[in-house]
C-alpha cells in the first residue's frame, strides 16, 4: 500500500472519529462523555489508557523496499528500561559532502492521543525529509531527546537544529525552547522554531473559540477537559503552560528566542491564540514569520495535500534562509517574493 492510500485510510478513520466527537459533545457536556468520545479511560494508577485504534506504520529503513519509499526511517530506543523512542528519517539519497538541517518534530494529539508511528505522522515526516532535504527526529511527546549517536545522525548539522511542532506538539516546542535557553546543549544549536496550529488556551475565551465552540476537530468543551488533565493540579488555563502570554517564569527569556515561524487557519478555534502569540513575540523583538489562511481547520495539512505543500514550502524557506534579510513578516502577503528564490 503506497503512502497516499495509507493517508486515505487514515483520513476516513479520522473523519469518523471526529464526527463522533462533534455529535456527542452537542448532546452532553461532561468529562465522562469527553473521555468516551476521545477514547481514553482512567487506569487504576491514575494514568490514561488510549483505546482508539488508529492505524500505525512500521519504519522503512531500506531503499529497495516495495513500494519505493520517499525517505528512509528507523526507530531508535532511548533506553533499555523504557519504551521511549524516536523515529529517525533521512532522504533516500542523502548528500555525501553536505550536512543536513536537523528537524526535531513533536506530533499533535491533545497531549494524550497518538504516537510517532500513527500513520499520518510518518507521511508528514517522510515529506519533510525528502523535500527539504533534512534529517528528521520524530519524538514521542513524553521523551523529548535525541539519545545516543546513530550512524544516520552523521548526516545532521547540529549547528542547524529546528524544533517543529503541530498542535500540542507546538506547545511543547515553545516551552522546550524557552527552557533550553538556560542550558548548555552544545553541539546542538537551535536556530528556529516552527509552530503549526499551536495548541494554547486561556481562561478568557477568544472570538475564534466562541465562534467555533462546536468545532468537530477541537470542540471547546473537549479542550477544557484536556487542559484539566494536562495542567498542574488546582491551576487554571492561564497557567503559562497553557497561556504563553499570561505571565509566569518564562517571560524574561522570550527575547532570547531564535526566529519563529507560526502558521494558523481562521477555521480553527485555536487560531486567535496564535495571533496573540505573534503580537507578543513581535513586542519582544523576536523575529517572527507567520501565515494565517482563510478557512481551513485544525489538522488540515494531514488531510489536504495542497495545504500540506504550502506548509512544506513555508518551512523549507524558513529553514534554508532563502531570504535572510527579511524582517518580521506576514508570509502570505509576500509569497511570490519569498518563494521566487527556490
Amino acid at each position: 500500500m503506497d503512502q497516499h492510500k495509507i493517508s486515505a485510510a487514515a483520513f476516513y478513520t479520522f473523519v469518523l472519529f471526529f464526527f463522533c466527537i462533534s455529535q456527542s459533545i452537542r448532546a452532553q457536556h461532561t468529562w465522562q462523555e469527553a473521555f468516551k468520545v476521545l477514547g481514553i479511560a482512567w487506569n487504576p494508577d491514575g494514568t490514561l489508557n488510549r483505546t482508539i485504534q488508529i492505524p500505525m506504520v512500521d519504519p522503512s529503513p531500506y531503499a529497495d523496499s516495495k513500494p519505493a519509499p520517499i525517505a528512509l526511517s528507523q526507530d531508535i530506543y532511548l533506553s533499555p528500561y523504557s519504551k521511549a523512542y524516536i523515529r529517525l528519517y533521512i532522504p533516500v539519497n542523502p548528500p555525501k559532502n553536505k550536512k543536513l538541517p536537523l528537524i526535531i518534530y513533536l506530533h499533535g494529539g491533545d497531549f494524550v492521543l497518538f504516537s510517532a508511528s500513527t500513520v499520518i505522522f510518518p507521511n508528514f515526516c517522510n515529506d519533510i525529509a525528502s523535500q527539504f532535504p533534512a534529517v528528521v527526529a520524530s519524538v514521542e511527546n513524553q521523551s523529548l531527546g535525541i539519545g545516543g549517536r546513530d550512524p544516520w545522525m552523521e548526516y545532521a548539522d547540529f549547528s542547524r537544529v529546528f524544533l517543529l511542532g503541530s498542535s500540542s506538539g507546538a506547545n511543547i516546542v515553545y516551552h522546550a525552547a524557552l527552557r533550553a535557553l538556560d542550558f548548555d546543549i552544545r553541539p546542538l544549536k537551535i536556530k528556529g522554531l516552527l509552530l503549526n496550529q499551536a495548541y494554547f488556551g486561556g481562561v478568557k475565551r477568544t472570538e475564534s473559540e466562541i465562534r467555533l465552540k462546536d468545532d468537530p476537530y477541537v470542540a471547546l468543551y473537549v479542550n477544557d477537559v484536556l487542559w484539566s488533565l494536562v495542567l498542574p493540579k488546582n491551576l487554571n488555563r492561564d497557567h503559562e503552560f497553557c497561556n504563553p502570554i499570561s505571565g509566569g517564569t518564562y517571560l524574561g527569556r522570550v527575547f532570547r528566542l531564535p526566529k519563529v515561524y507560526i502558521k494558523g487557519d481562521f477555521g480553527d478555534p485555536l487560531v486567535d491564540r496564535s495571533v496573540q502569540l505573534v503580537q507578543f513575540l513581535q513586542s519582544c523583538r523576536v523575529p517572527v514569520y507567520y501565515r494565517f489562511n482563510q478557512g481551513g481547520f485544525h489538522g488540515i495539512e494531514l488531510q489536504n495535500r495542497t495545504a500540506a505543500q504550502q506548509l512544506y514550502d513555508d518551512m523549507k524557506w524558513f529553514v534554508n534562509d532563502v531570504y535572510p534579510n527579511l524582517k518580521s513578516e506576514d508570509i502570505s502577503q509576500s509569497q511570490s517574493q519569498l518563494h521566487s528564490s527556490y
